[in-house]
């Protein structure tokens, strides 16, 4: 069985143009799937593997306490693997064709008020070294909604200031263009045009917008770090990181009036099912435009 996993992982990188990182977690899960498989002496051959033992290794996820969607998405790469040994003629049978994949509780996400965005941002200070870039990197999260991957990816060539737009490599290589906002867009160019130089002069930089203090491209670990001291100081009392400003941004273009499939198209998500998630935030929202509109209230 682990004879083909090497061709599944080359498969998922050559025709799905999966990123790096999405490759590696597929690698990781099928290892761990197969070693699962190899315990059982009943396993001899991918068609001796049935629905049982996939329910089997799901509960076995379970009982590791795995997070729901980290299970979920282990389920996807299991019915994916199967999938491409019936494709490759394998295997005669898909053992994950009926089973359905796990439930998990919805879990609506952690969402910035337009008060809190403004606290966020004024906890930075400008007098440091790294304060303007700080502050371009947030405006920019929450003015484009882009994740965090995308942002320290982000180079001076996606840049399109002349057409208030920025040109971004999404998951699977998928490129989009995304409106850049004036704030967002003035304190780019003051970071640009003033601090970057500095650090870029270390010869570094290979074109990446977003540098550290050594005049290399910021790491997606130090991002988080700075936005997660930065909440803190600013009193938020919510678990604050660069997805937050992604969920915030969605959250309040639609609070605003904006079309869901103008928003799923700048979030850059492939379903529009995912977008929709942000529909539900703000319950309070719904209820003061029925309130304001409905003649029966």
């Amino acid at each position: 069985m682990e004879s083909f996993l090497g061709d599944f992982i080359t498969s998922l990188r050559v025709e799905r143009n999966l990123s790096s990182n999405s490759i590696e977690a597929y690698n990781h899960d099928i290892a761990r799937y197969l070693d699962f498989l190899q315990e059982d002496s009943s396993v001899k051959s991918v068609a001796d593997i049935t629905p049982k033992h996939i329910r089997q290794y799901i509960q076995m996820l379970f009982d590791l306490h795995l997070k729901p969607t980290s299970i979920r998405r282990n389920f996807s790469v299991v019915s994916s693997y199967h999938k491409y040994l019936i494709d490759e003629e394998l295997a005669d049978t898909d053992p994950s064709e009926l089973l359905e994949p796990p439930r998990i509780t919805d879990k609506l996400p952690i969402v910035l008020s337009v008060a809190e965005v403004e606290s966020l941002l004024n906890a930075i200070d400008l007098e440091k070294p790294s304060g303007s870039r700080d502050k371009a990197m947030i405006e920019l999260l929450y003015s484009s909604g882009l994740r965090v991957s995308e942002l320290v990816n982000l180079k001076l060539e996606h840049l399109l200031a002349n057409q208030g737009m920025i040109r971004v490599l999404g998951k699977g290589n998928k490129e989009r263009l995304v409106p850049l906002g004036r704030v967002a867009a003035e304190c780019l160019e003051e970071y640009l045009n003033n601090s970057r130089p500095e650090v870029a002069s270390k010869g570094l930089s290979k074109g990446y917008v977003f540098l550290n203090l050594q005049g290399r491209n910021i790491d997606r670990k130090s991002v988080w770090r700075i936005i997660s001291t930065l909440a803190k100081s600013a009193g938020i009392d919510k678990q604050v990181s660069p997805h937050t400003l992604r969920h915030s941004f969605a959250t309040h273009l639609l609070e605003g009036g904006a079309d869901l499939r103008a928003v799923q198209e700048m979030l850059g998500h492939a379903d529009i099912s995912t977008t929709q998630i942000y529909t539900h935030v703000d319950r309070s929202y719904l209820k003061e435009v029925h309130r304001s509109f409905h003649p029966r209230w």
